[in-house]
């Protein structure tokens, strides 16, 4: 059994109360098996943390990295399958392009593990999936398949559908989409809990898990798209994040009473006409204060995976504290992803994935990452 010690750290548990002291965190095969001021263990690798916050991994909640990556030879953009509005079956694990460079950018900056999507051009665009950034065969590294069905409003999946003459042209095309879907997605589900005979459909298949409560729905929008996001969500009874949410400031009450989670950004992004046009990075102060759950996303390769400190830095501008902002790259993501019995905090029994961090993530502008473990296996060290 391979043991090792981090010792004397600044440990950030985001375990709970009073979860910033000096101690000691122990790893055994993989697990963390203890968090204390101090642990004796006599046959453990100590790595001496005197000096190093030390943090659980980061988790961006969305990215498409591995998918595409603004190359100029399509045969490398796997993101999109923009040959129907509902590509719900699509699976995006195979598309994954292993040899990503992201990855590696990912990991020496402390995110050990992110959420895959596809893109948004379809209304229905298919099934992220949730990794770890370290590896060689991305079905090992995988934390949860399917983790969400991926929905898109706005702008994308009417631009795609546009330009080929076709429904959805337009916004209201778009929610007549989503609700069609989701009311052909309920009458399969019927039919098939009561045994009667039916076809086999894979997009349906695909949407049943989110009707049952079991993944949530994650629900690309802006200021233009929430309430209709909200409204079909509640009227089909599914859990549900509003992804990326620029604008989310003008519908505070909607958000709070509709019980759904937040993925904000990026917020580095650069304003421009259109659906980027309200960056109001001070919606995650407000949504937070409110209680919404609240992750941090880079949407790489939007913006690159370092970007999440100057996201962070953006937020503690807005007035939020640093130990609320590193939830939101913590146990926040991890909480609405439906992992947090083995992500998100430093805590016994969870995934030893464990970052040693030299100055404040957010407040500094010199922090850096010294050291990444994943899965108990130091896979970086300056």
């Amino acid at each position: 059994m391979k043991k090792t010690l981090i010792h004397g750290g600044i440990l950030c548990t985001m375990a709970g109360e009073n979860d910033i002291f000096t101690g000691d965190v122990l790893v055994e095969d993989g697990k963390i098996s203890q968090v204390a001021p101090a642990i004796t263990a006599e046959d453990a690798e100590v790595i001496d943390a005197t000096g190093y916050y030390v943090m659980p991994g980061l988790i961006d909640a969305h990215t498409h990295i591995g998918l595409f990556d603004f190359n100029s030879d399509k045969s490398v953009d796997d993101a999109n399958e923009m040959t129907d509005p509902v590509s719900a079956a699509m699976d995006a694990r195979y598309s994954f392009n292993i040899k990503a460079r992201e990855l590696k950018v990912a990991y020496e900056h402390g995110i050990t593990t992110m959420l895959f999507t596809p893109g948004s051009g379809d209304v229905f665009c298919g099934q992220p999936f949730v990794a770890k950034t370290y590896g060689d065969n991305i079905f090992d590294m995988t934390v949860k398949a399917p983790a969400a069905v991926k929905i898109a409003l706005g702008g994308n999946p009417k631009n795609t559908f546009g330009d080929l003459n076709r429904l959805p042209m337009t916004r209201m095309g778009v929610a007549h989409v989503l609700w069609e879907t989701f009311h052909k997605a309920k009458e399969y589900l019927d039919k098939k809990e009561k045994g009667e005979k039916q076809d086999y459909d894979a997009n349906m298949e695909a949407i049943i898990p989110a009707l049952r409560g079991e993944i949530p729905c994650k629900i690309h929008c802006t200021q233009y798209d929430m309430l209709t996001a909200i409204e079909v969500a509640k009227a089909y009874g599914v859990r549900f994040s509003l992804e990326h949410a620029w604008g989310a400031s003008d519908y505070l009450e909607e958000i709070v009473e509709s019980g759904c989670d937040i993925c904000y950004g990026p917020i580095a992004t650069y304003r421009a006409p259109g659906e980027r046009r309200r960056v109001d990075v001070e919606a995650v102060k407000m949504l937070d204060d409110r209680g919404v759950n609240v992750a941090i996303i880079t949407d790489s390769p939007i913006l690159s995976e370092e970007s999440l400190y100057h996201h962070m830095g953006e937020a503690v501008r807005e007035g939020l504290a640093q130990e609320r902002v590193i939830r939101m790259v913590t146990i926040n993501p991890a909480t609405q992803l439906g992992l947090e019995d083995r992500l998100g905090s430093l805590e016994a029994g969870k995934d030893a994935d464990i970052i040693l961090v030299k100055g404040k993530l957010g407040l500094d502008t010199d922090a850096r990452v010294h050291l990444t473990m994943i899965n108990g296996q130091v896979v970086y060290q300056r």
